[in-house]
């Protein structure tokens, strides 16, 4: 339990950094790429990854690519939800997209879909229509404008990364060794990004990638760890991490950073935890 308490702490970790960036006007591309070395090195003492095996990577060389690409994007689109709506709205669309690969199964891959699950993807269409809902008001900033494209680019984001990372490892791919892979990939194509954009440099946003580089390996390791040592308990694990990334964002938003919420809102949050519970009993 003490690495999924660890896990959760670090998912919500990454959306509290991310939103005192965005308040403070820093550059989060930055952050994110500065990260990327130390989530890389991080990579290879605690997971340590088999560099022999690079040869067979073979076709899942495609795949990798596509992670280099959709890793630091979906990380900018969830500073970018949460200047938008905060994190509570975002971290609940985050843990929704585990119904893009169950959706992906069915459609692509000829798993049959179950009743259960047909009610459970119905909840959590409904949990992240309600958690982009936004009163109509007189007038309307451009960042509030953008809000649900935000929500759900970071819903989209991060399903498609699941999908992704499952077709690797149905190639035979270990997953450490293309976390390793795909984190230094994700890292050359952002900096090589910045500097073709002759982007000003900030040092404060430099340092916070440090940080951001820990918290996001933290996260991946605490998770992994937790799935081996309750391996005949998935459903904690799985139950725990999402229902748990979603209450702990819920109490630091509004305690701590008073975000405000609607009643469509919270009704969208209470249909993400159900949608949870029944896709993990489906």
């Amino acid at each position: 339990m003490m690495y999924l308490m660890i896990a959760v702490l670090c998912s919500v970790a990454v959306s509290v950094l991310l939103k005192i960036l965005r308040q403070k006007q820093i550059d989060i591309r930055q952050t994110i790429v500065a990260g990327y070395p130390v989530a890389f090195l991080l990579t290879w003492v605690l997971l340590k990854p088999d560099l022999s095996a690079i040869s067979t990577l073979g076709d899942a060389w495609g795949v990798i690519i596509a992670l280099g690409v959709i890793l630091p994007t979906v990380f900018i689109l969830l500073g970018r939800a949460i200047e938008a709506v905060g994190m509570v709205a975002t971290d609940a669309a985050q843990r929704l997209s585990l119904i893009i690969p169950i959706m992906a199964a069915f459609l692509l891959f000829g798993e049959v879909l179950t009743g259960t699950r047909v009610f459970g993807l119905a909840l959590g269409f409904l949990a992240l229509g309600a958690l982009v809902y936004r009163p109509q008001s007189g007038s309307i900033n451009k960042v509030a404008k953008h809000t649900p494209l935000w929500l759900l680019g970071v819903w989209l984001g991060y399903g498609i990364v699941d999908i992704l990372f499952k077709q690797v490892a149905k190639h035979g791919t270990a997953f450490p060794l293309t976390l390793f892979v795909s984190f230094g990939l994700a890292g050359l194509l952002l900096f090589g990004y910045l500097l073709f954009t002759r982007v000003r440099w900030q040092g404060e946003a430099l340092a916070a990638g440090l940080l951001l580089g820990a918290l996001n390996m933290g996260n991946i390791y605490a998770y992994v760890r937790a799935h081996q040592v309750l391996s005949e308990s998935p459903s904690i694990v799985f139950t725990g991490m999402n229902v748990g990334v979603i209450a702990v964002a819920t109490i630091i938003g509004v305690g701590v950073f008073k975000e405000t919420l609607n009643r469509v809102n919270i009704i969208g949050l209470l249909l993400a935890v159900c949608c949870v519970g029944v896709l993990f009993l489906a």
